[in-house]
């Protein structure tokens, strides 16, 4: 089971850049993270974060991460970087997911999916000023109609304040022994939220698959599975 405990809060380097108000933007970016989230960063620029530790992230095609946002928690990050949406999940979950696809019929389906954990590491959005500089939030399903700005990475959902986000990352405790008939309401979260993304993943690209063909032959249809 994924510990909540928080880790302790990074000493400070006297050598570091300054975090005040006069502070650049990208410094007062890594003092957030660092300090107020308990998140790691790598250093150099551009800003990014160390997957693995505090969570593992799902990159999917935005499309089909608006259609599993239902089975998050209300206080659970979510990213947006151009046309993918970044999910953040327990750490542990990259490595239980290929066993997760397979177990749902999935593994050997092609899906426009990807998985970052231990030693990888994700371009760090924007932190909010308040809610100001955070995409407003509609909904379960509510995803901007345009990429975001020149591809940069910006939170949809931002992660709360203090350290409480790892509380709401899914996360799976153990596997059952055998799937279950009615998977919604009684698998792990992170099952549910796999099993939708991988099913929205493959209708994307049939939906492509279909637009790319040539006219005469769109009249045929393509198996869903």
């Amino acid at each position: 089971m994924t510990s909540t405990v928080p880790l302790p809060r990074r000493p400070v380097d006297p050598g570091a850049p300054d975090a005040g108000p006069c502070a650049g933007p990208e410094a007062r970016a890594r003092h957030w993270y660092e300090n107020d989230l308990g998140w790691p960063t790598v250093p150099g620029r551009p800003l990014r974060l160390r997957t693995g530790v505090r969570f593992d992230v799902l990159d999917v095609p935005a499309e089909a991460g608006a259609k599993a946002l239902r089975h998050l928690a209300p206080g659970s990050p979510v990213a947006l970087r151009g046309d993918r949406m970044q999910l953040l999940l327990a750490v542990g979950s990259a490595e239980e997911l290929p066993a997760v696809l397979a177990w749902l019929e999935w593994g050997t389906v092609a899906l426009d999916l990807r998985v970052l954990g231990a030693g990888d590491t994700m371009e760090a959005p924007s932190p909010p000023a308040g809610t100001a500089a955070v995409r407003p939030w509609s909904g379960p399903a509510a995803v901007p109609s345009e990429p975001s700005v020149q591809g940069a990475a910006v939170w949809l959902r931002p992660p709360g304040p203090g350290r409480e986000a790892g509380a709401s990352l899914p996360a799976m405790p153990a596997m059952p022994a055998s799937p279950p008939v009615g998977r919604e309401g009684s698998a792990p979260d992170l099952v549910r939220l796999v099993d939708t993304v991988a099913a929205q993943c493959h209708r994307v690209r049939l939906r492509r698959a279909c637009a790319a063909r040539p006219a005469g032959r769109r009249d045929q249809p393509l198996a869903f599975s």
